[in-house]
């Protein structure tokens, strides 16, 4: 099961929501069960927790279907489909509408007691639940909130109907989302530990302190570095967005270096989720030139630890945990580096050769994603060869009509939302969980 329990569920969720991290963001949960998801996201976020409460109105020949609901302050939303389908006369919604509206009052008042709600004017509201199943109770208070002034709404959920998801999409500016099953029976089928929250836990959950930005928060820069490593020192690039959360070491592949545009364009996605990353040369120009070090993995492996040393030492740097992004025989490197380097947490290979780690694949501790593209016949052969060698947590994904290089439309940024997604599970925040060994192998990813 992809979560343990809720809160284990909100830990994840708010690894992959970092870049909110530092916004004007108000976390909202829906009772009960999404207050201690919410709760997790909003301490990964150092946002303020509220809750969002809403009512359904149900038609009163057949209650489960909502014709509209109705939130605090007032609001009230109305579908106007199902009104007039169902002959709702004025005086028949009135009466729901009433009888709905003392129910919220009453539990905002055992949630809330003098506490007022937050204003969410102008702001971010990233409403959270624990699940959806049918989507219209989220659907409703995603509505609410942003009748009460809320600039973006993001829906945050751990695990999701793919009908429901796609259904609420459009009514939201985000939907984020971390398990969407095909064969989807219920929300708690994806939680070792669904057992009901209490009222008391919600309370306890309310009243806790808005959480701070962690200490030693990574001081944000962007500028052109030179690595302490190789023979005088490497050129590379360092990014360090405003609350990273994780720092990705590139390692290029052949006749690539820290200027490739492929590389920058991931780097770029990467940034957006709150990932730093160093894109830096692994070898000089003579030994770019003489071509054989560009071949020579136990070089490049060698050289990229020591800029990943570097890096980690680094005070804009401090405490973030490593990953590894290669390309070609720079995925290779990646790995053999991974294999000695029990500290990185994560590797991606972008059609790369970790065929040509040898030995060391077996060795790889950290979790790893092989980006293939589908045109690449030979690759990806030799890929599927590397994923059988694996030992470790590892995914092999297809991305459809995409060469070698990723040329085709849509294609490397299919690649790069890959990469972002595999660092945002297994390197941002807490050490990744154990998951089953070659959990998934050869899952086409449709270019965006």
């Amino acid at each position: 099961m992809p979560f343990q329990d809720r809160r284990d569920a909100g830990q994840q969720l708010g690894r992959r929501m970092a870049s909110l991290a530092g916004r004007d963001v108000v976390v909202l949960g829906l009772p009960r069960g999404g207050v201690p998801v919410a709760a997790e996201v909003a301490r990964a976020l150092g946002a303020p927790l509220d809750v969002v409460l809403v009512r359904k109105l149900g038609l009163p020949r057949r209650p489960e279907l909502a014709m509209g609901a109705v939130g605090e302050d007032g609001v009230i939303v109305l579908n106007e489909d199902v009104l007039h389908a169902g002959r709702v006369d004025e005086a028949t919604l009135d009466d729901v509408v009433r009888r709905e509206r003392a129910e919220l009052e009453r539990r905002a008042r055992q949630l809330r007691g003098d506490r007022t709600r937050l204003s969410l004017e102008g702001r971010t509201a990233v409403v959270v639940d624990d699940g959806i199943a049918t989507g219209a109770t989220a659907r409703a208070a995603c509505a609410v909130v942003r009748a009460h002034g809320a600039a973006r709404v993001v829906l945050a959920v751990p695990v999701g109907s793919p009908r429901a998801l796609a259904e609420i999409a459009p009514t939201v500016d985000e939907v984020v989302c971390l398990e969407s099953p095909q064969r989807f029976a219920a929300v708690g089928q994806a939680y070792a530990d669904f057992r009901a929250t209490d009222e008391e836990e919600v309370l306890a959950l309310l009243h806790r302190p808005v959480p701070a930005s962690p200490a030693g928060t990574p001081v944000p820069r962007d500028d052109d570095v030179v690595a302490d490593a190789g023979p005088g020192g490497l050129p590379g690039h360092l990014t360090v967005p405003e609350h990273a959360g994780g720092l990705v070491v590139f390692a290029h592949g052949s006749g690539s270096g820290r200027h490739s545009p492929r590389n920058r364009a991931v780097a770029e996605v990467l940034h957006c989720a709150g990932m730093a990353t160093l894109l830096v040369d692994l070898l000089t120009p003579a030994e770019e030139a003489a071509r054989g070090p560009v071949f020579d993995v136990e070089l490049l492996a060698g050289r990229l630890a020591e800029v990943a040393r570097w890096a980690t030492a680094e005070p804009s740097c401090a405490g973030l945990p490593l990953g590894y992004f290669g390309a070609s025989t720079g995925a290779a490197a990646a790995l053999v580096a991974a294999a000695r380097d029990e500290t990185v947490r994560a590797v991606v290979s972008r059609g790369g050769r970790p065929d040509l780690a040898g030995p060391a694949l077996a060795e790889v501790r950290a979790p790893t994603l092989l980006v293939v593209g589908g045109r690449d016949q030979q690759v990806l052969e030799l890929n599927r060869e590397a994923q059988a060698r694996l030992r470790c947590p590892n995914r092999l994904a297809v991305v459809p009509g995409a060469s070698h290089l990723f040329e085709e439309p849509g294609t490397l940024r299919s690649a790069a939302e890959l990469a972002r997604d595999w660092f945002a599970t297994h390197l941002v925040g807490a050490a990744p969980a154990e998951r089953p060994v070659g959990q998934q192998a050869d899952q086409p990813a449709a270019p965006s």
